[in-house]
């Protein structure tokens, strides 16, 4: 593979023809329903300043290019974040959105949590910034409080959380890319209202908060869907998870759930001890013992895992093939150490493994998903809750790998 510069340059192209190639027909949907969030103005701009943010520079307030008036009625003017064009946690504001009031086939939501993820992150960050003002968080979770005509899955005061890609409803995937991605293409769900299509939401698990709701939009899903409908995962399986992030730790509870064996790999002995409590079968510390993969066929009397969570990338995917049995399963989530490296295709092709690219799932798979914590009880691990303007400051604590399980912001 090529280097990580050239690599880079071609994910980015890929965003930005991937934002391009959104037809006439997904774009009148966003503008006209999901996504029409009307008038959207910066109230008072206030850049961050040590992990918080100051009132001080009123200068830079104006109102956001590029955003639509919707000729509806709307409600009041709701607390909303900001990334400017580029990112950057320097670009991040607080300012005020306007959700209109739902017409046919929309609900209108209040928004109480995000949870912060990578994607989230490379958006805020710069690392792969907007092109134009942006919500951003792709997760949302909070209670209608209004309801179009039309709509007959949901009512005023249902607890509702958010899907991953709008238009993605069932099926094969159908979606490449980011430019309908709420928080990145289209804007996400860092504020407190937002009007959009019924399906853009799915009912929340019974008895959930909304912080434990929202962690389910990409974490819970992606994890869900790499197992049971990519991996057809059945009791007696084995699966490999690497490190205690929302996926990996989402996998381990569905594994145990589902009956299967599941080794853990961490570079912390007390986060392992963690993951045991939990029910992880096997753990595995990677930076005493680097080549962990061997220790994986070891544990397995020499076949090798079912299944690998795989969301290290380049560093980690070579142990990860080593890992795998014979025929098995990488679900290649990740790139928390890259974007690029070399790929050793003699052993993909001997072991005839079989790596599948996962980018979340569907509104059917997070509804059937949903249905299964209804029944089993699984509850998300959050590790720690920020309000909705300490959002850098949650990034910040994001970036030093501390957390175990999810980061929230509430609000």
């Amino acid at each position: 593979m090529g280097g990580s510069g050239a690599a880079l340059d071609r994910l980015l192209r890929l965003r930005r023809a991937s934002r391009s190639r959104v037809d006439a027909l997904s774009t009148m949907a966003i503008e006209v329903s999901s996504w029409r969030s009307c008038r959207c103005r910066i109230g008072y701009a206030v850049r961050h300043s040590r992990g918080g943010f100051d009132d001080s520079n009123d200068a830079d307030a104006g109102r956001c290019p590029g955003r639509s008036t919707r000729s509806g009625e709307v409600f009041m003017s709701h607390k909303a974040i900001f990334v400017q064009p580029g990112g950057g946690y320097e670009r991040v504001i607080v300012g005020t959105s306007e959700a209109a009031r739902p017409e046919a086939g929309e609900i209108t939501v209040r928004l109480r949590a995000n949870s912060l993820n990578y994607h989230d992150f490379a958006v805020v960050s710069g690392m792969w910034g907007p092109s134009e003002p942006r919500i951003p968080m792709a997760d949302g979770a909070g209670e209608v409080v209004a309801v179009g005509s039309g709509v007959t899955e949901f009512a005023v005061g249902d607890a509702v959380v958010s899907t991953f890609f709008p238009d993605w409803l069932a099926g094969e995937p159908l979606v490449e890319g980011f430019a309908t991605v709420p928080g990145d293409g289209v804007d996400g769900y860092a504020r407190e209202m937002v009007t959009a299509r019924a399906t853009s939401f799915t009912h929340a698990p019974k008895g959930y908060s909304h912080a434990e709701a929202s962690t389910l939009t990409t974490a819970g899903l992606t994890a869900w869907r790499a197992l049971m409908a990519d991996g057809k995962l059945k009791p007696g399986d084995s699966v490999l998870i690497q490190g205690t992030g929302g996926v990996s730790i989402f996998a381990l509870q569905f594994a145990k759930m589902a009956g299967a064996t599941v080794i853990a790999t961490s570079s912390s002995d007390a986060k392992l001890e963690r993951l045991r409590e939990m029910g992880a079968d096997h753990l595995i510390n990677y930076r005493t013992t680097p080549a962990w993969g061997e220790t994986v066929r070891e544990l397995t009397d020499g076949r090798g895992v079912d299944h690998v969570i795989e969301v290290g990338g380049p560093a980690t995917l070579a142990q990860s093939m080593v890992a795998a049995r014979i025929g098995g399963h990488i679900s290649v989530i990740g790139i928390l150490t890259g974007i690029a490296g070399e790929l050793q295709l003699v052993p993909a092709l001997v072991r005839q493994l079989r790596l599948q690219g996962v980018l979340v799932g569907s509104r059917t798979q997070q509804q059937e998903m949903i249905r299964a914590i209804d029944a089993n009880g699984i509850r998300p691990v959050i590790d720690k809750r920020f309000a909705l303007d300490e959002i850098v400051e949650a990034f910040r604590y994001q970036e030093s790998n501390q957390h175990f399980g999810k980061i929230c912001l509430e609000f």
